[in-house]
């Protein structure tokens, strides 16, 4: 069985999820108001979200629950 090949990333996970948030803020931007344009704000608003939830549960200062 082969594998799909790993590949080093040049940048942390949580900033290329905050990249693609702009990306797609500004490509919303560029289209008129409609479904299309919607739908790139709401992809970039999950990106951003993701992004801040995984800084927030890899951060040193997270404390495990009692």
């Amino acid at each position: 069985m082969e594998r799909g090949r790993v590949s080093k990333h040049q940048l942390p996970f949580e900033e290329r999820l905050a990249s693609e948030g702009r990306r797609l803020r500004d490509a919303a931007k560029k289209l008129p108001p409609d479904r299309d344009r919607e739908g790139l704000i709401r992809r970039a608003r999950q990106a951003e979200t993701a992004s801040q939830l995984t800084e927030w549960l890899t951060s040193p200062g997270l404390a495990s629950p009692r």
